[in-house]
C-alpha cells in the first residue's frame, strides 16, 4: 500500500519546510515501513520553478493499508503534522504497474497483472535531471504542463519533489483508465515531449508508477 498525503499550512510554514530533512530522523525508524519521501511541491498545478511554501507532502510505501492507517492516526511524526497543519488530503494506492527507479530502485510493488481495475487511476512521474539539460528542460515545462491540463479525464495534478530544479515529479489523479491510455498513447503533445526526453537524455533517472486510488482521506485541521 502506497499513501500520499498533502498537508496545507496558512501557519508553521517554516517549520513545514525543515521537515524536508528533520521528518527522517523519526521516519527512519519504523521498521514497516519500506519507503518513504518528504516532498516539496510547485506553485501552479504542473511542475514549476516557484515553489508552493504552503504545501508538502509525504509519501509513504507499507506491506498493507491496515501498516498505513496505523502510522497517521498514531505515530508521533503524523501527529506533530496535524498539530501544525490547516488541512490533509491522503489518497491510498494500490500499485497497477510501475518502471523506473528512485534512488536506484523501483519501491511500488506491481499487483497480480490479472487483477482488475475501476475507478479513479493515481499516476506518478518522477525524474531526477541531467544537469547538463536543467536549461532545456525548463524551457519544455510550460508546454508539458499545458499537454496534460488540456487533457481529457485528468480531475487534479500537482508538481512534487525532493530538491528545487533536479529532482522532480508530479501526481496526477485520472477519471479511468481509459482516459490515462488515450492521453500517453494518442495525445500528440504529449508523445512529442516522450520523444524529446528520450532524443536528448534529459534523465538521469526515472520512474512511472500508475496507481489504482483505494481510498481519499480529506481532514480540516484548524
Amino acid at each position: 500500500m502506497t499513501t500520499l498525503t498533502f498537508y496545507t499550512f496558512t501557519k508553521n510554514r517554516f517549520w513545514a519546510f525543515t521537515q524536508m530533512q528533520l521528518a527522517y530522523l523519526l521516519l527512519s525508524g519504523i521498521k514497516d515501513l519500506r519507503f518513504c519521501k518528504m516532498l516539496g511541491t510547485g506553485a501552479g498545478n504542473g511542475f514549476s520553478l516557484w515553489p508552493d511554501f504552503s504545501t508538502y507532502a509525504l509519501l509513504t510505501v507499507w506491506n498493507s493499508q491496515k501498516e498505513a492507517e496505523a502510522f497517521l492516526n498514531n505515530h508521533p511524526l503524523s501527529q506533530q503534522f496535524d498539530s501544525k497543519a490547516s488541512s490533509k488530503t491522503t489518497y491510498f494506492l494500490k500499485t497497477i504497474k510501475s518502471h523506473g527507479k528512485w534512488d536506484g530502485a523501483n519501491p511500488f510493488i506491481t499487483s497480480d497483472p490479472k487483477e482488475k481495475f475501476e475507478g479513479k487511476i493515481g499516476i506518478i512521474t518522477r525524474a531526477t535531471l541531467n544537469t547538463s539539460r536543467l536549461i532545456e528542460f525548463w524551457k519544455s515545462v510550460p508546454k508539458a504542463s499545458r499537454a496534460i491540463a488540456n487533457a481529457s479525464g485528468v480531475s487534479w495534478f500537482k508538481g512534487i519533489g525532493e530538491w528545487p530544479f533536479i529532482q522532480q515529479a508530479t501526481f496526477s489523479i485520472w477519471d479511468n483508465e481509459d482516459a490515462v491510455q488515450e492521453f500517453a498513447y494518442r495525445s500528440r503533445p504529449h508523445a512529442s515531449i516522450v520523444a524529446k526526453t528520450r532524443k536528448r537524455n534529459w534523465y538521469k533517472e526515472d520512474l512511472f508508477a500508475r496507481f489504482h486510488i483505494v481510498g481519499i482521506q480529506k481532514k480540516q485541521l484548524i
